[in-house]
């Protein structure tokens, strides 16, 4: 390793209470081997918000990691989700099972990994997770790739507002509308593959002269342009330096300017189709 551990990201309070780093880890697509020494490293270099999901089969591996990276358990903030086939009845079983691959007792935050409206179980699949947030199992509780109106259905059904939606949402897709949306209803809105797919973006013009101008790498750049909108981005990397890069985007301002010019880059809504989403 080189290079300083970059300082802890600052943390934002969720609606109900828990505070959320505001720069997480992600761990798709790593298998059980290879998240286990991922995210012990991400926790060495000062991580503390991991992201999973039932879907990526790799719980126990990223559990096996948390207590590898000789940080006590209270200190972490650990996100899983689960999968449209464990809605509904199956909400509670999920949870305790995702518990037990995890080696925890409770998770920090737990999501709705897709509203799947075919099966329009999701406002029962939520209401479970409000009860479980209410017995302590989770400290907070939220959806991803829910659209405004998934949103307001499970609100108005429920009473209880999502502490967090987890989206597909980069510069080429800076999701105005629905980040607006957010913002109304107290959601904090997560970035799922917040540098894109292909690391194109990198080599735009706006993203190049900022990291020019401030001395920074261009993913570093697309990190501040996130968090400094209040956006938390969920980057994933296998190599510690670049780990540390990642994180290391708090100590320096982007400019009224190169922010709009930067979200000029946008090319719409997200074009994810349900595979993408449920690969994420």
């Amino acid at each position: 390793m080189t290079g300083p551990i970059p300082p802890l990201a600052p943390t934002v309070r969720l609606r109900h209470g828990a505070e959320m780093p505001r720069l997480g880890f992600g761990t798709y697509p790593l298998d059980d081997t290879e998240a286990e020494h991922a995210v012990a490293t991400a926790i060495e270099n000062g991580y503390r918000l991991i992201d999973t999901a039932a879907l990526y089969g790799n719980e126990i591996g990223v559990g096996r990691g948390l207590r590898g990276g000789g940080v006590a358990r209270d200190e972490l903030f650990v996100t899983s989700k689960l999968t449209k086939e464990q809605q509904g009845t199956g909400t509670r079983r999920a949870v305790e099972e995702s518990c037990a691959r995890l080696g925890t007792d409770h998770l920090d935050l737990y999501l709705i990994h897709w509203p799947d409206p075919a099966q329009d179980a999701y406002v029962e699949t939520f209401r479970t997770l409000a009860d479980l947030m209410g017995e302590g199992t989770l400290k907070a509780v939220g959806v991803s790739n829910f659209k405004p109106h998934h949103l307001d259905r499970i609100i108005e059904t429920t009473g209880v507002v999502p502490d967090v939606n987890q989206i597909q949402l980069s510069p080429y897709h800076t999701r105005d509308g629905v980040r607006a949306h957010h913002e109304k209803l107290g959601i904090v809105t997560e970035a799922w593959s917040p540098l894109g797919r292909d690391g194109t973006v990198f080599a735009e013009e706006p993203v190049r002269r900022a990291a020019e101008r401030h001395g920074r790498t261009p993913a570093q750049i697309v990190l501040r342009w996130h968090v400094q909108q209040g956006i938390v981005p969920v980057p994933k990397s296998g190599h510690s330096e670049r780990m540390r890069e990642n994180l290391d985007v708090f100590g320096f301002e982007l400019t009224g300017a190169e922010l709009d010019e930067i979200s000029g880059l946008d090319r719409g809504e997200a074009a994810a189709d349900d595979s993408d989403i449920l690969a994420h």
